[in-house]
């Protein structure tokens, strides 16, 4: 026999609403009344306009002359359940961040919409009127207040006010109830009227649905929809190639917070090799303490591969012992508070020194890349980077004597066989996505021509796994890769990472001189 369980008077509890049970919240008349009085007046409205609401509206002007005429539909996104009924921390998608100018967490179910209105008539002469649908405030006389633990102000924190936000990012607001009239009114086959909408997809299932029931009810094709959808995606992806002033800011800032992590990282070194167990925890530990502090979070899961572990490209398990003699392959990025994320890694020897073959290896994917900075820069297109550091790590490969064939045939697309120790690609642009832009089509990505204000990475190594057959002995177990992020200029580029040692030599005696700072430390 099935078990119901039973609310007030015997009657059935619905099984939404069992997840409450826990919660034990008073209901009485008596309760609600006293739980909506004796507050202090809220403090008045913030009515400064942020620096980054003149950069998102340049944004939105240039999405809006690629699409007069349609209306635009861009949702942050809802809350994302962990576990049972606690959510993740929620972060925004990114297009809408881009467009709006918004981060950190306090804009679950908005939703950007930019209304066509007639050609130039627009926001800043544009072909659109932006307004950011959201959940307002609700007041202390609310029950939301005290009983919704997803969105009440006593459960969660205060959010900002409609009027706040309309002064601080420039936008139109609403409240989030209008959402639907806003996307649906008018909407249809352009052929016979009706105003044409296009939708970031799956964002937000219940804004997905919206549109689609839409489309359903007034005769759209939902196949050419999902393709007009797409080619929304396509834009707003390439919008975000060429970094404006205030992105390169928020990246540098990311830069600048993960360093100082990585200095944190050479600090617990010691404690963390003399850890047998779970050392690489210990590492990205201090690593996201630094991510918590300085900016929102970490940008991506941290790497942290000590020994035959940094063989493993995504290796974030981290699971693994830090011991003397080995190397550690850190890749970790800050993700500042606007979300614009760093992406770096250094290869680090645990004991502060490199063995021979570790720096002879180390050496070659340092090469690589400066040989792939050298052709960073304006006029070159994307997939010079990588063939350049491929150029030198086949070469130094068929110098050790590994490669089966010469380094001309390895080189060439029919033979690649050098690709068995470095895999993937050598950069990938960086912004508030760690791998940015990646609905660029190939002819502006892959194919495309670097332009200054460009951000990638630049990110060589060689992988030797201890199971490799196919290399000496020696050199099995051994992972390295140098990872620094770049911006292109107008005559060539800057390593935003720079502060951060690459050559072995500033490696050992940037961590030796840490060490000695720290009453001599030294996990040897």
């Amino acid at each position: 026999m099935t078990e119901h369980s039973t609310g007030p008077a015997g009657t059935p509890q619905p099984l939404g609403e069992r997840v409450e049970n826990r919660s034990q919240r008073p209901d009485s008349p008596a309760f609600q009344q006293f739980m909506a009085s004796q507050w202090a007046e809220a403090a008045p409205a913030r009515t400064e306009r942020l620096p980054v609401a003149d950069f998102a509206a340049a944004r939105r002007r240039r999405i809006s002359e690629r699409f007069p005429g349609e209306r635009l539909v861009l949702p942050a996104g809802p809350l994302k359940v962990r576990s049972n009924d606690t959510d993740y921390r929620f972060r925004p998608h990114s297009a809408f961040a881009h467009l709006t100018g918004l981060g950190l967490d306090h804009e679950p179910d908005a939703v950007l919409v930019l209304e066509p209105v007639e050609e130039g008539a627009g926001d800043d002469g544009g072909h659109h009127e932006a307004t950011l649908y959201f959940r307002p405030l609700a007041g202390r006389d609310s029950k939301e207040f005290y009983a919704d633990a997803r969105h009440g102000e006593f459960w969660v924190g205060p959010r900002p006010t409609l009027e706040e936000l309309r002064a601080s990012h420039g936008l139109r607001t609403q409240d989030l109830s209008a959402l639907e009239v806003a996307v649906t009114k008018n909407a249809g086959p352009t052929e016979l009227g009706g105003v044409r909408v296009r939708l970031v997809r799956e964002v937000d299932l219940n804004v997905d649905a919206l549109v689609d029931t839409s489309r359903i009810n007034t005769g759209v094709d939902l196949e050419s929809a999902d393709a007009l959808d797409g080619e929304l995606a396509e834009a707003l992806s390439e919008l975000r190639l060429v970094k404006d002033e205030h992105e390169v800011a928020q990246l540098q800032e990311a830069v600048d917070a993960t360093v100082a992590g990585f200095t944190d990282i050479v600090h617990v070194l010691p404690a963390a090799a003399g850890h047998r167990h779970r050392g690489e925890r210990m590492v990205e530990g201090a690593f996201f303490a630094r991510a918590r502090t300085e900016g929102n979070d970490l940008g991506y899961d941290t790497i942290a591969a000590c020994g035959n572990n940094a063989t493993v490209l995504h290796w974030i398990r981290n699971t693994g012992a830090v011991l003397p003699g080995e190397l550690i392959l850190v890749d970790a990025g800050v993700e500042a508070d606007s979300l614009y994320t760093a992406d770096i890694t250094r290869t680090l020897p645990v004991n502060g020194r490199y063995t021979e073959v570790q720096r002879r290896i180390y050496q070659a994917v340092l090469d690589a890349a400066d040989a792939a900075f050298e052709v960073a820069v304006p006029g070159n297109r994307f997939r010079d980077v990588h063939a350049a550091a491929m150029e030198v790590l086949a070469r130094r490969l068929e110098s050790w004597g590994l490669l089966p064939v010469p380094a001309e045939v390895s080189l060439s697309p029919e033979g690649q066989h050098h690709r068995r120790w470095m895999p993937h690609g050598t950069s990938h642009h960086l912004g508030l996505d760690v791998h940015d832009c990646a609905q660029a089509k190939r002819e502006l990505y892959l194919d495309g021509v670097i332009e200054a204000g460009m951000v990638f990475t630049i990110e060589p190594g060689l992988y030797f796994k201890a199971e490799d057959l196919a290399v000496p002995e020696e050199y099995r177990g051994i992972g390295v890769r140098i990872e620094d992020d770049v911006l292109i200029t107008q005559d060539g580029n800057v390593n935003l990472s720079s502060a951060l040692p690459r050559t072995p030599d500033e490696v050992e005696a940037w961590m030796t001189g840490l060490w000695h700072a720290r009453e001599g430390a030294d996990p040897s």
